[in-house]
């Protein structure tokens, strides 16, 4: 005969249902292992006095005709909150006087019944339902730790009064707070009372007298074998785990005879039949399709079009940060212009912000202000000339930074720009500033000491102003320094009706961002000759600013 392999682990399992629980059931066998009626045996017959007859090791009947063994093994399929009394509750109910509460007399009810119709089916195994005392007492009692000496702290002794398992209690609709929402100072009582979780739960236990034969009935041979705990969310704690592919559970008496049982919990719930999954997925899709008219109804069923050969700019911009400035208290002043010719945006559309107040912080050699400045806006491109020498344009940002002392007065610390990028997606722009100079020391100290400084009067002077019409733009005379740099984060969208039609609408709209993004490229290229130019102007005022013995003919300093 094999040897039994023993389930050692009792742990619980979590599963999750989204079936009704009262379809679960369970199949539970019991069997006693060991017993001392196999030690109790009667001589063998006369001819084989020297051995012993193995059919002596028969438990033998009793004087009412009833066998022991029929009393060692048993089975039952046991549904959710399913009620089999114990033969302890038997005896208690049979007695009036013992019922106390209506459930006590209801128990009393169900069990004259049963009596009247032949008596109780099982044995051995009985149920507690979650409105049982005992579940009650087993809450309360329940530890922690494996610990003898353990002392339950505060919150296990709050959780144990607490009555989590009616999840048919509804608050008041339309009843009136008696509390505040939101407890702007609590105290430490309060946060102590209130650190509790109250999820609705239900629990049963399956139980198991282990007593002698004809000894049943006594609480202190009731032992459980598994406790079921189901929440509001279709949750599932099995202790211990069903059985399945593993061995058999044991239990160990106490006491001379030491008896072992053992036994196997397994999942027998009817599985659904295909009529019942056709008629749950018509309710689930009937769910969904509700749920998905109740969404298009709060975001609505027209997608917004641009017309007929337009093409649309959405731009979800941020001010990162600022960094390699003077002063400290920086904000930055930005805004973003379109082109004359073929760009509109909305009447309600701002096109220009001014971000928070920020003081910087030290990053390495730098001091960097983070804004993490949000900004949004739209624009529209009309195409109307498709002649292939007109060269679109594309919107530019413009930005000042600025800075504000303890007085509140504000210096202008740089400015700068940039093209918009004309290809759609993520991009980080970091734009380079200067800002406009004054020769000699007195500017500087009414800078710093009053506040104040030469100012564009036109930000748009910092590349070549839309309005400006002639040939050449001069800047002569014009003294900058350059200072920081600003961060950008743009997340930019394009749509137009070209990108879905035809492949000639797309070929042509093709052609125009091509041109567009040609005109950005355009545009960095000015952006670095434009820094070159300016490079070499400081370098020649540097060289104007020596003494004259130490420049040679040729402008080059002389070693």
């Amino acid at each position: 005969m094999a040897e039994t392999v023993w389930s050692t682990d009792i742990g619980e399992a979590v599963y999750r249902s989204r079936d009704p629980v009262r379809n679960l059931r369970l199949r539970v066998h019991l069997q006693r292992i060991t017993s001392s009626n196999f030690f109790h045996y009667q001589p063998a017959a006369e001819l084989w006095k020297d051995l012993i007859d193995l059919a002596t090791f028969r438990p033998q009947p009793t004087a009412s005709g009833h066998r022991p063994e029929e009393d060692e093994e048993e089975e039952i399929v046991i549904g959710w909150q399913e009620k089999l009394f114990s033969q302890f509750e038997v005896d208690l109910y049979q007695n009036e006087a013992a019922c106390q509460s209506p459930l006590d007399y209801q128990y009393r009810q169900e069990i004259l019944k049963l009596e009247n119709s032949g008596g109780k089916k099982n044995q051995r195994i009985f149920t507690y339902t979650d409105s049982d005392r005992y579940t009650n007492l087993e809450e309360h009692c329940q530890r922690m730790t494996t610990a003898a000496s353990e002392v339950p702290s505060f919150l296990v002794e709050r959780m144990a009064n607490v009555r989590r398992r009616r999840q048919d209690r509804r608050g008041m609709e339309g009843g009136i707070l008696k509390s505040r929402i939101v407890t702007w100072e609590p105290s430490e009582e309060f946060v102590r009372s209130n650190h509790v979780i109250n999820t609705p739960l239900q629990t049963m236990h399956i139980m198991a007298d282990l007593g002698p034969y004809k000894k049943l009935g006594y609480k202190k041979y009731e032992h459980v074998l598994c406790t079921l705990k189901v929440d509001g969310n279709g949750v599932i704690t099995v202790k211990p785990d069903f059985t399945g592919l593993k061995g058999p559970y044991r239990i160990e008496m106490e006491g001379e005879k030491q008896e072992l049982w053992k036994y196997t919990i397994d999942n027998v719930s009817p599985l659904a039949q295909p009529e019942e999954e056709e008629r749950e997925r018509r309710v689930f899709k009937d769910l969904y399709g509700r749920h998905k008219e109740y969404l298009s109804s709060l975001i609505g069923t027209d997608f917004e079009m641009t017309v007929p050969g337009a093409l649309r700019l959405f731009v979800n911009g941020e001010v990162v940060s600022a960094q390699g400035y003077e002063y400290d208290n920086l904000y930055v002043h930005f805004f973003v212009e379109l082109p004359t010719t073929h760009w509109s945006s909305p009447a309600f559309q701002r096109l220009s912000g001014v971000t928070q107040t920020c003081t910087t912080k030290s990053l390495g050699m730098d001091k960097v202000a983070h804004f993490s400045y949000p900004f949004t806006f739209e624009a529209f491109f009309l195409h109307e000339d498709e002649s292939s020498d007109a060269l679109p344009e594309w919107p530019v940002l413009y930005c000042e930074v600025l800075s504000l002392d303890f007085w509140q007065r504000y210096r202008v610390e740089g400015y700068g720009a940039v093209v918009l990028p004309a290809t759609p997606g993520s991009h980080t722009l970091t734009v380079s500033t200067w800002r406009p100079v004054e020769l000699g020391m007195v500017a500087e100290l009414r800078r710093f000491f009053i506040g104040g400084s030469l100012e564009l009067e036109d930000l748009s002077y910092v590349r070549i102003p839309g309005s400006f019409k002639g040939e050449r733009l001069s800047r002569f005379g014009l003294r900058t320094e350059t200072t920081g740099t600003v961060t950008f984060r743009l997340h930019c969208l394009q749509q137009s009706r070209a990108f879905m039609e035809s492949s000639s609408l797309r070929k042509r709209m093709r052609s125009v961002l091509d041109r567009l993004e040609g005109f950005s490229q355009q545009s960095s290229v000015h952006n670095v000759l434009e820094a070159f130019r300016r490079a070499r102007r400081r370098m020649q005022e540097a060289r104007e600013s020596l003494p004259q013995d130490l420049v040679s003919p040729s402008g080059t300093l002389v070693s």
